[in-house]
């Protein structure tokens, strides 16, 4: 660094930058104005959402493309209103930093009846409401320690893809520190496995691995989030193992390897998927999350005799925890010491991927269901897209759609906020813009939630993003239906004109600088002429197709599902 001091704010921001975060999400209050302008001097890009819970939906998906995300809230009013989107993010393991402008440190110690306050003098009260969705915090009231705590903090974020909070008081902003400290990096890597513990643990799967005859590996959203898809590949490859993944785990194996076999839902998958990893007499689980959506109602039939489950920093094995035993470096370890003339595995026969038949009645509708669009969208996606579904019928129907190679996928499977999709496609266009890839980024967004975040489109227009959005038009709260009051009104909406929304969100005196196209598809063969046209195809610019479907329509999986919550209930 030139200067010989750095205020606390650009300290903060420049340690974000060294770290990947180039766009700063969130909204201005008055308790962070003044920290707000070292931003960009710092060499980061002001977003500026349309409130705070977009901005923290945003800063999740930007988190999970770029290594880390941030968002910046004003005290109270501001933080609590993205604390979903933050509890969202430690649910999922996506590694969200959330900075609080509050009041200044006098202000705080004599309890000054400020707005933005409970009128009782506590300025705790908002922390202590972050503690448990976020995996580490730091209050910075003192200069001399708050470059550490910014540090450790950042750390903690990065390495345990976990949020965490950070409130800077409005007085400490322009507080000096040693600027030298910014040349050390931070270090991102995860801690060293307790070595015995690792060896043996090793030992023991490679152990399993030679005896088994039927051996799988089942990927979930813990190898993406922890950063070691690579690495599962590698080990997939050199082993030769069929590999599964869970819906949660989606994207994160190649769907065109030789070695993919397919998604495992429980009792919800294809049969022949589902015989070959239950009949399995190992199965190497990697970032394996057993929640109900998941699992299709905890219906996983997996022996924990027969299971080695390797999560961020423990394995479990033979009704065992291997504490201290790192993800990556166990990875790594066994990647290096695996002897493939040593396996014994039978002759694999891969699962032959069913094709979902049509019946006579949809085959010879022009009406867009689930059953059709799904596996039509398979042939339209390109290698290196992003798609976003939202939480709903999209996120489960996206299960029947094939992935070309190296697609992210983006969802919210275990917390499943509606409203998540639109937030997180603004901050994966943004984050695919930043990184100057050509990578498409499609979201699948459902009528009901869309009309939770609808203002985050005006974001996307603002920040000039690429963009394409299939908006789900099928009049109301279609798994909502599924699940409970199929006819209730409390699962209906408003019916809105949505093809003209995104004429409305750009501003009249800069419409030529957009390049915003909207469509209204209410047939398959306008859809089909739609996917086959090169611009819209592209996707350069905000394309925002109003997609009708019938009332009633989902896909079968979801139906299957939510009947069986039903049972369970009565």
């Amino acid at each position: 660094m030139s200067n010989q001091t750095v205020n606390i704010a650009e300290y903060l921001f420049t340690r974000l930058n060294q770290l990947g975060v180039k766009d700063l999400h969130g909204v201005p209050g008055d308790f962070n104005l003044v920290a707000l302008d070292y931003v960009e001097p710092c060499g980061l890009n002001w977003v500026g959402n349309c409130n705070e819970l977009n901005a923290g939906y945003a800063a999740d998906a930007y988190g999970r493309l770029m290594g880390m995300g941030a968002l910046v809230t004003t005290f109270g009013v501001g933080e609590l209103s993205c604390l979903n989107a933050i509890a969202g993010s430690f649910a999922e393991f996506c590694p969200v930093v959330h900075i609080v402008g509050t009041p200044k440190r006098a202000a705080q110690k004599s309890g000054m009846l400020l707005h933005h306050t409970l009128g009782n003098g506590d300025f705790n009260v908002f922390a202590d409401m972050s503690k448990p969705i976020t995996i580490a915090q730091t209050n910075l009231m003192d200069p001399a320690t708050a470059p550490a705590e910014i540090d450790r903090v950042l750390q903690a974020c990065y390495v345990n893809s976990r949020p965490v909070y950070i409130q800077l008081p409005a007085d400490m902003v322009t507080e000096e520190v040693d600027a030298k400290l910014l040349d050390t990096p931070i270090i991102i890597e995860p801690p060293q496995s307790d070595r015995e513990t690792e060896k043996l643990a090793a030992d023991l799967i490679l152990r399993k691995l030679y005896a088994a005859k039927r051996p799988a590996l089942l990927l979930d959203a813990g190898a993406q989030r922890h950063r070691v898809e690579a690495l599962t590949e590698v080990f997939a490859r050199k082993t030769g193992l069929p590999t599964f993944i869970t819906p949660m785990g989606k994207g994160v194996a190649n769907e065109e390897s030789p070695l993919f076999a397919g998604i495992y839902i429980g009792k919800g998958s294809d049969d022949n998927v589902r015989a070959m990893i239950e009949e399995s007499d190992l199965v190497i689980t990697i970032g394996n999350v057993k929640s109900d959506v998941n699992s299709f109602g905890f219906s996983y039939r997996i022996s924990r005799l027969s299971s080695v489950d390797l999560h961020f920093d423990h394995v479990v094995m033979d009704c065992a925890k291997f504490e201290n035993v790192y993800m990556k470096w166990l990875l790594e370890l066994l990647v290096k010491e695996v002897d493939p003339s040593k396996l014994q595995m039978d002759k694999v026969v891969m699962p032959i991927r069913k094709e979902h038949q049509l019946t006579n009645g949809e085959a010879t509708t022009q009406d867009v269901t689930h059953d059709w669009l799904w596996p039509r969208i398979s042939s339209w996606l390109r290698s290196g897209d992003v798609v976003i579904t939202e939480t709903g019928t999209s996120f489960v129907g996206i299960w029947e759609t094939k992935f070309p190679a190296g697609v992210q996928a983006i969802n919210q499977t275990l917390w499943s906020s509606i409203g998540y999709g639109l937030g997180a496609a603004q901050g994966a266009a943004l984050a695919m813009k930043t990184s100057g890839g050509l990578r498409r980024t499609v979201c699948f967004e459902g009528d009901g939630s869309f009309q939770l975040t609808v203002q985050e489109l005006s974001t996307i227009i603002r920040q000039d993003l690429d963009c394409t959005i299939f908006l789900i038009e099928n009049d109301g709260y279609e798994i909502e239906r599924w699940v409970h009051g199929m006819k209730a009104k409390y699962n209906d909406i408003s019916k809105w004109r949505y093809s003209k929304i995104a004429e409305v969100f750009t501003p009249e005196d800069e419409a030529s600088q957009h390049r915003v196209k909207t469509y209204r598809v209410s047939t398959r063969t306008q859809l089909e002429e739609l996917l086959t046209d090169e611009e819209f195809s592209e996707g350069k610019g905000l394309h925002f197709v109003e997609l009708h479907m019938p009332k009633y329509n989902a896909p079968q999986t979801l139906i299957d599902f939510a009947q069986s919550l039903s049972k369970k209930s009565e």
